[in-house]
């Protein structure tokens, strides 16, 4: 049973640990981008961004899914 699983049977991204940790993986990526030139912004910076909030998206999306091989499939 996954962890973030409710007495609904549906499932709680906000209960993980993981979920804390990419969503200040997040805003640290972020900070730190925002010191990153200007000629980087559609380069490394979007793309380190885009990234970062991929981690969070997957782990939320996941704990959407009915069946634990679905769920653990956005963790891998």
């Amino acid at each position: 049973m996954p962890v973030c699983m409710q007495r609904t049977g549906r499932l709680d991204s906000t209960k993980l640990r993981a979920s804390e940790l990419a969503d200040e993986l997040a805003l640290l990526v972020y900070k730190v981008t925002a010191r990153f030139s200007r000629e980087e912004l559609y380069g490394l910076t979007a793309h380190m961004r885009r990234a970062a909030i991929s981690v969070t998206s997957n782990i939320v999306e996941g704990c959407t899914r009915d069946s634990q091989a679905d769920y653990l499939r956005f963790f891998l």
